[in-house]
């Protein structure tokens, strides 16, 4: 019996110690957590640290190109000009709308874009300005102007396929009186556009065309679908000079 006691006291013994070792080591871990979680927490932000510095302040993404598209030679170096962004700046810290902006104000630019383009290039999207008509100013030069009314360059010779209109005055190199000329363009069927020898811009509201030997006083720009109609059933006769400018009182002569 004695033995059989003692046996049982040596397994309680080495439970009760087995249990507090079980005991101390989670405790010990229990302590440790929170500072595994502190230096996890430091490391993530010294890594984001990092990655920030080499994003945002070092060279390794900094701007070493600009490209230039949907344009080339002296115009898309005139725009790479425009840039103003010093080389070895930070992609991400380059101000995209401003440079924009730069570009933009250039006349020959029609729409423009700036983006990233990682690792090293800022990437400038153009769209130029195209001619809708070329207009012979009072001094003789010879403008191109876009669909806009907008003039953005001179040229010694008008480009195949474009129609030259004249301003008589000053007043016809207006943008108002250039989107005049643009919608009576627009407006003539194919078959009268085609008989069109010379159109006459003074103003916004005073606008003539030679069909051959007729000339058609135009007016403005407004109730051109209207004056069209009258036009096409004037020229039936035999009248020399056509006045829609007033469509509800058109004249012949």
């Amino acid at each position: 019996m004695s033995l059989g006691t003692h046996t049982r006291s040596g397994e309680g013994s080495r439970g009760l110690s087995s249990s507090t070792s079980r005991f101390r080591e989670r405790s010990l871990a229990r302590r440790r957590r929170p500072w595994r979680r502190v230096l996890a927490t430091l490391a993530a932000v010294a890594v984001t640290a990092g990655l920030v510095w080499v994003v945002g302040w070092s060279t390794v993404f900094a701007v070493q190109d600009v490209e230039v598209l949907g344009v080339s030679g002296a115009e898309a170096d005139a725009v790479a000009a425009l840039v103003e962004v010093p080389e070895d700046t930070p992609l991400v810290r380059v101000d995209t709308a401003a440079v924009a902006d730069r570009v933009r104000a250039r006349v020959t630019v029609a729409e423009v874009s700036v983006r990233r383009s990682w690792p090293g290039t800022l990437t400038v999207d153009v769209v130029g300005r195209t001619p809708a008509i070329v207009l012979k100013n009072p001094e003789g030069q010879l403008e191109v102007v876009d669909a806009t009314g907008v003039a953005f360059g001179v040229v010694k010779k008008a480009p195949t396929d474009v129609p030259v209109v004249t301003a008589t005055t000053s007043g016809g190199t207006t943008r108002e009186a250039l989107r005049s000329a643009l919608a009576l363009l627009d407006e003539l069927p194919p078959d009268l556009a085609a008989k069109v020898t010379s159109v006459r811009v003074s103003s916004a509201n005073l606008i003539t065309f030679a069909l051959g030997s007729r000339t058609v006083v135009w007016g403005g720009g407004e109730e051109s679908v209207r004056k069209v109609a009258i036009l096409q059933a004037l020229l039936e006769t035999k009248a020399k000079t056509i006045d829609v400018s007033a469509p509800d009182t058109p004249v012949t002569r």
